[in-house]
């Protein structure tokens, strides 16, 4: 592979329109009478920049062990290009895992650390020196960091080594131990673009694990969200935060504010609002005895009347944060509280301790059953 070929982005390899990359049947994981992964179902396509997140203890890390070679399933099936690979070991996998601790040898070079992969496939000295400069280039590294030793480097160089190592023996398949974790804020953020835009100019398949909502929502094509060992929703990034399939989606992935809406004889009702609620049910939900609605903190606005809200409530502003472009309001209502943002060019006009009337149209609820 040359560098004029990685200016471009890598076409996926071709596959049967069926066959996923990776395919996941049934897998279940368990030590003793615990169960860390429950059944699950899941088709990796070939090519993807696949994200899992949940809590800790959701399973997410042993789920990429057995993908990794790592663990071996204790029922299930996992295969690999349509053949079956419980049993394979790692180093037999065309697979590569990043992680968190990145597990460089800090008395070697930048350039040692990339070739190591090659260097135990045999591959010859000059080969293996090419692949590696070519590989800096790609991960945006100076082709004299070849010769600097790695503990020389920043986080986020030593983080592209990483990178740069994985991708040396041309895997088919990269998974991600939460890989960023370390990293300060604002390198973070860089390096999330950086990953997003690598794995768009590698066209390898991405498997990645993280605690957060901003590197899943940034770099993924799409989200995995585990609870209790269970795969409770795939889609794409748009589809989880705006279409969440239960109320623990709805809450893992970013701030909510939650009403209770209960059947009232034909209809719903939410105790507390000023008006009439006015809920736009999927038809999956009319015929439930509960229901969560879920309003982003986005989506309410400070209102003054009834024309300006389907739906309100009174309060009173208790507090307010300043998030860089947004501000966001804390809004008690009774005994609770919800959140509003706005952009600080729509800042409120009010301060703490004023009274206010908070609202949300239909269309920006979302309703999960409860």
């Amino acid at each position: 592979m040359t560098a004029t070929a990685l200016a471009a982005p890598k076409a996926p390899s071709p596959l049967p329109e069926a066959l996923p990359i990776l395919q996941l049947v049934g897998v279940r994981k368990t030590f003793g009478a615990f169960a860390a992964v429950e059944r699950i179902d899941l088709d990796i396509r070939d090519g993807e920049f696949l994200t899992i997140v949940g809590p800790s203890g959701s399973g997410k890390t042993t789920l990429l062990r057995m993908l990794a070679g790592m663990e071996a399933p204790s029922e299930g099936d996992i295969s690999l290009r349509g053949v079956r690979i419980n049993e394979t070991p790692p180093a037999r996998r065309p697979t590569c895992l990043v992680f968190q601790s990145l597990a460089l040898f800090p008395h070697k070079t930048v350039g040692e650390n990339i070739e190591f992969p090659l260097k135990v496939k045999k591959v010859a000295g000059a080969a293996r020196k090419a692949r590696a400069l070519e590989l800096l280039r790609l991960v945006q590294l100076p082709e004299s960091y070849y010769a600097k030793n790695v503990m020389q480097c920043s986080g986020g160089e030593r983080q592209r080594v990483a990178l740069a190592r994985a991708l040396a023996y041309d895997p088919d398949v990269l998974f991600f131990d939460e890989p960023l974790s370390a990293l300060d804020y604002k390198l973070k953020k860089v390096m999330e673009k950086e990953l997003k835009d690598l794995h768009r100019l590698s066209g390898k398949t991405f498997v990645y694990i993280t605690h957060s909502l901003e590197e899943a929502m940034v770099m993924s094509d799409r989200i995995g969200v585990m609870r209790a060992g269970r795969l409770v929703q795939v889609g794409t990034p748009e589809e989880i935060y705006t279409r969440p399939s239960t109320k623990f989606v709805a809450e893992f992935m970013g701030e909510v504010n939650v009403f209770d809406a209960v059947r009232s004889g034909e209809g719903w009702r939410i105790d507390g609002l000023d008006g009439p609620a006015a809920l736009d049910l999927p038809p999956g939900l009319r015929t439930a005895d509960a229901a969560a609605v879920v309003v982003r903190p986005e989506f309410l606005r400070f209102v003054d009347g009834q024309a300006d809200a389907q739906n309100r409530l009174s309060g009173v502003v208790f507090n307010e944060y300043a998030l860089g472009s947004r501000i966001q309001y804390q809004v008690r209502v009774g005994e609770k509280t919800f959140l509003l943002e706005l952009s600080r060019a729509n800042a409120w006009g009010g301060k703490p301790g004023d009274a206010a009337t908070i609202g949300w149209d239909a269309r920006d609820a979302i309703v999960v059953a409860a």
